[in-house]
């Protein structure tokens, strides 16, 4: 059974075209070239077709079990990202749309990354992805994020480090309050690396450990950055880069300083806006989506993929099993063994 009725491509045409332009970032008219050289001529047109027609009819019903898995997840990592829709209702070409992008944990047993095409930056957006989740939501300081209310929120340490970083580009010369500040985040950091390498006490859990020895090692550090924070505040111009990386920082700081009173939370979001990075490289081939259906299915295909990558499982032998499977299943079966983390680490392509 072919995966798109009516079609001449098979679950492995599909798998191949799909990880050239989604893990490969080849765009189509590359991709459609790249066919034309192996006899296969498929046009630009069809392939976006191919793309569209395997999130709708497939992929998509393997996203939607992975989102609901996500929201069972005890910490979620959230942020935004833009991207650009030429055929938007109500919407000019050139106008900005947006990939809200959610992650499981690094230490989730279910490794799971997630983007949602919305044309704005609204609350509404993750309020309507995640629900009434409960759980730890690590964000930046956008707004739009703290609105859920039934999360417990955590900030990104790397978010406030990375204002200093630009305060200290602006000076002449080395040294001076960005230098100082960032010497702090460098002990934070240190902490950190530490407190992974140590050891629980007999009985302790590995959450309560790192607890302990960021309580212990992380605290002191944070005080007394607080503590240099409230001296320079009223010193700082707040129009200049150092003023903005003191008062966001001091704005943030229940947020930021949270996470060390539970270990299962990391100090920064980092890991998510590493994911985010490898969509914003494909972006650069491609730069824009020509519909909002189009935007979906790379929403779709992208959060696959990076799921994948989560996992630690081959992208193309996964695709070229779901696309091949789920055609002969029908709608409201359980797909639950075909998730990326149900699916062998050790199958390649």
């Amino acid at each position: 059974m072919q995966p798109l009725p009516g079609g001449i491509a098979t679950a492995s045409t599909l798998a191949f075209a799909l990880v050239h332009k989604y893990v490969d970032g080849t765009p189509l008219y590359r991709l459609a070239q790249t066919f034309e050289r192996a006899g296969v001529p498929v046009s630009r047109g069809a392939l976006g077709h191919w793309v569209i027609g395997s999130s709708e009819r497939h992929l998509a019903r393997i996203y939607d079990a992975l989102k609901l898995r996500l929201r069972l997840q005890p910490l979620i990592h959230g942020n935004e990202t833009t991207v650009q829709v030429l055929k938007e209702k109500d919407k000019q070409a050139t106008s900005t749309s947006f990939m809200w992008a959610y992650r499981s944990g690094e230490d989730s047993d279910e490794p799971i990354m997630l983007l949602d095409y919305q044309p704005g930056r609204g609350q509404i957006y993750p309020q309507a992805f995640l629900g009434d989740y409960r759980g730890l939501l690590m964000s930046d300081g956008y707004s739009a994020w703290r609105t859920l209310e039934g999360a417990t929120h955590f900030g990104c340490m790397a978010h406030s480090r990375r204002r200093f970083v630009n305060a200290l580009k602006t000076r002449n010369k080395p040294g001076g309050p960005p230098e100082q500040a960032l010497k702090f985040f460098e002990q934070l950091y240190r902490v950190e690396g530490q407190a992974r390498n140590e050891k629980p006490d007999k009985g302790e859990t590995r959450d309560h450990c790192m607890r302990r020895f960021r309580q212990q090692h992380s605290v002191p550090v944070l005080n007394a950055l607080k503590e240099w924070l409230d001296a320079i505040a009223p010193k700082v111009l707040p129009d200049s880069k150092l003023g903005d990386a003191v008062s966001y920082t001091l704005n943030q700081w229940e947020y930021l300083t949270r996470y060390t009173e539970d270990g299962r939370m990391p100090i920064d979001n980092n890991l998510l806006e590493r994911d985010i990075r490898i969509f914003a490289t494909g972006r650069k081939s491609w730069l824009f989506s020509d519909t909002v259906e189009g935007a979906r299915a790379s929403a779709v295909v992208y959060s696959l993929m990076l799921t994948c990558r989560a996992c630690g499982v081959e992208p193309l032998a996964w695709l070229r099993h779901v696309l091949a499977e789920l055609p002969q299943r029908a709608g409201d079966a359980d797909s639950n063994d075909l998730l990326p983390f149900n699916f062998p680490k050790t199958t390649t392509a």
